[in-house]
């Protein structure tokens, strides 16, 4: 059997941290939970219980174990809580894919660009991914602005690319390669 992957810890600016999830993460899933957006596209439950808080985490950890890819929680570097949720996700080909989300409680404060940057720069130049892709809705204006910001390039206009909420919706596809790190 393969080994499990690493999740490292990793500077994101000076102010934000991506590591690994922990049980006391707990809180920062049942802020997600609330959001109307964030659990319709990830696994994030949309009714809180502290089981299905417990629940998230250890798909998490899963993800590494079974060699799926590296999910991380952002967290303020300070304090250690967590205020999101980054991960590189690779594939087929040399690509890999990049999602993201961080709480209400935390947006405008340029953690996901952080957080796309350090996950970004290290994907490319540590894990040698040739290419990287994040997808995001066009009506999703401060996330595809995150990912400019990141350095990550509009590419095109995705029709009816995933099912989200039981309907096929359109995507922006994002990438970033080695030669568009900044």
């Amino acid at each position: 059997m393969d080994s499990p992957l690493v999740v490292p810890e990793l500077a994101a600016g000076e102010t934000f941290l991506l590591r690994p999830w922990r049980l006391a993460d707990a809180v920062v899933v049942e802020e997600a939970s609330t959001d109307p957006y964030i659990p319709l596209i990830t696994t994030v439950p949309s009714r809180y219980s502290a089981e299905e808080g417990a629940a998230f985490i250890r798909r998490q950890w899963s993800r590494s174990i079974d060699r799926v890819g590296y999910s991380f929680a952002i967290a303020d570097a300070g304090s250690g809580r967590a205020v999101g949720q980054i991960g590189l996700w690779p594939g087929a080909y040399g690509r890999a894919t990049v999602g993201y989300w961080v709480t209400a409680s935390v947006r405008g404060r340029g953690v996901a660009a952080a957080a796309l940057l350090a996950v970004s720069a290290w994907g490319l130049e540590r894990l040698r991914i040739p290419r990287l892709e994040l997808h995001v809705e066009p009506w999703n204006e401060p996330s595809w602005k995150t990912a400019e910001r990141a350095g990550f390039v509009r590419e095109g206009l995705l029709r009816g690319w995933q099912e989200i909420g039981g309907e096929r919706r359109d995507m922006y596809v994002y990438s970033k390669l080695p030669g568009d790190l900044t």
